[in-house]
């Protein structure tokens, strides 16, 4: 072995120490089959690790030297995405005035830990589609299971969160905005009744008659969607962790009872403050036009104004900030009053309930070690939780449950779930629609707002939002 320098002795030294620590903190020690390799890239030098900077061919060597710092950068792209930090943009509303269409946040891994990947083999900075080919932007094999490396803390009431959509597990290609499962009850609903069938889920009816209900307006509705390929492209499944992201504000915490009265959340039993910049629907009638000021002051969007008759009557989101300023505006609004809330295909979509958007539970928050007495009544809140999220095998016999084959009479849960909701509180698909968001579909927490364009204006032209360029997200309460 050649004389090695103190140089290459120190460097292999930093590299070694680091790498260790990282998997302590990750706790795979396989990873220790890696380090004589690090050995050899500073010591002993066996491996021709850049064999081609000796190449006679000059084409070699520049070809090589690309592949060299495309696979280094893929490689850190990788471990930066996956256990530290991450870029998101907010695609939709359902967090204004919070967060605004066109926001890019700098998201922490660290805040609640990283999960070590479910699917490890994919392509960095994709989530699970390869832009411009349209495949699956990662493989289905190996699957990991559920684990996370500890963090920095821990999911706090009011946090705003990123996590996989829940329902995310089912997709269908050319209606990837859309829950498959509530697509399919609606439209399953709609041939139904062009059918004759008036069928619908009604309070005072049996868990038999319920379920038998459900699954005939949702058969109904899957069955047209993978028959109609050509409108709503292939209906896929997606492992946890490749689910598209969404960003909505902790509600509810693990072992709370929520209940939403009036639009306000209460958690057993006390009302919980609304954040500052919640928005609730109002219908107003307009006697003329907002001017372009009065909309970029208040970030009040295209999308915000979409909701129209033509006529001057709008369904408009506001904040109570942004009501007394439009009432401000002498002559402006003919009538105001707020918007009747969403009450059709609620979470669990296979219970009667009369709830709706602003008027919804009482439900309780499933908790890790804490353990529920199951009902046929209280069965649907919790059965995609103990089947989908926990793999458990469930079924109905009669008036047994059964779980894993033996008749039960309660369970004990084995992760921690979480309530979340949009600050846009009647225009956000959020936990009223798709339910509880487990602890494994946690993907981290906002720290700052680095970049905000505003989508209904060009760049030169009031596109960047200057006034949000690095407000901490932890501010937006």
């Amino acid at each position: 072995m050649k004389q090695v320098s103190l140089a290459s002795w120190l460097k292999f030294a930093i590299a070694t120490t680091l790498y260790l620590a990282f998997l302590y903190w990750v706790g795979s020690w396989w990873g220790l089959l890696v380090v004589p390799f690090i050995f050899d890239l500073y010591i002993t030098r066996r491996i021709r690790w850049t064999w081609w900077k000796d190449s006679d061919s000059p084409v070699t060597r520049t070809v090589m030297s690309w592949v060299d710092a495309i696979v280094f950068a893929g490689v850190a792209m990788y471990f930066f995405n996956q256990f530290f930090f991450q870029n998101y943009v907010i695609p939709s509303s359902s967090l204004e005035k919070s967060l605004l269409t066109g926001d890019y946040l700098l998201v922490s891994k660290l805040a609640y830990g990283p999960r070590i990947p479910q699917t490890p083999l994919y392509m960095p900075l994709t989530q699970h589609t390869l832009p411009v080919l349209g495949t699956k932007s990662y493989l289905d094999w190996p699957q990991w299971d559920y684990r996370r490396v500890k963090g920095l803390g821990h999911p706090q009431l009011g946090d705003i969160v990123v996590f996989n959509y829940p329902s995310g597990d089912v997709v269908a290609l050319q209606a990837q905005n859309q829950d498959y499962y509530r697509m399919a009850c609606e439209i399953g609903q709609q041939i139904l009744l062009q059918q004759g069938d008036s069928a619908r889920l009604l309070p005072g009816q049996s868990y038999a008659e319920q379920q038998a209900i459900f699954q005939r307006i949702f058969t109904a509705g899957e069955s047209y969607i993978k028959q109609n390929p050509q409108q709503f492209g292939e209906v896929v499944t997606r492992p946890t962790d490749r689910r598209e992201n969404y960003v909505k504000r902790l509600v509810g915490m693990p072992g709370q009872t929520l209940q939403i009265k009036n639009g306000t959340v209460y958690l057993d039993g006390k009302a919980m403050p609304q954040p500052e910049k919640v928005q609730q629907n109002y219908e107003v009638t307009l006697n003329y036009g907002l001017d372009e000021d009065f909309l970029k002051e208040h970030d009040i969007s295209a999308e915000d104004l979409g909701n129209t008759d033509g006529a001057g009557h709008y369904i408009i989101p506001l904040t109570t900030a942004t009501k007394k300023a439009l009432l401000a505006q002498k002559g402006l609004v003919k009538s105001i009053r707020p918007a009747t809330p969403y009450g059709d295909w609620l979470y669990p979509l296979n219970m009667a309930k009369t709830w709706t958007t602003n008027d919804y539970g009482p439900l309780w928050i499933p908790k890790k070690g804490a353990t529920l007495r199951l009902t046929l009544d209280n069965l649907p809140i919790y059965e995609r939780c103990i089947r989908n999220y926990e793999g458990n095998t469930l079924e109905v016999r009669g008036q047994d449950i059964l779980i894993n084959g033996q008749k039960v009479t309660s369970y004990t849960f084995r992760l921690d779930y979480y309530w979340l909701e949009g600050d846009n509180r009647d225009n956000s698909a959020d936990s009223r629609f798709w339910g509880f968001v487990p602890e494994d579909h946690v993907v981290g927490k906002p720290l700052f707002i680095w970049l905000s364009l505003n989508p209904d204006y060009g760049i030169f032209n009031g596109g960047i939002r200057w006034h949000r360029l690095f407000n901490w997200v932890g501010d937006l309460k």
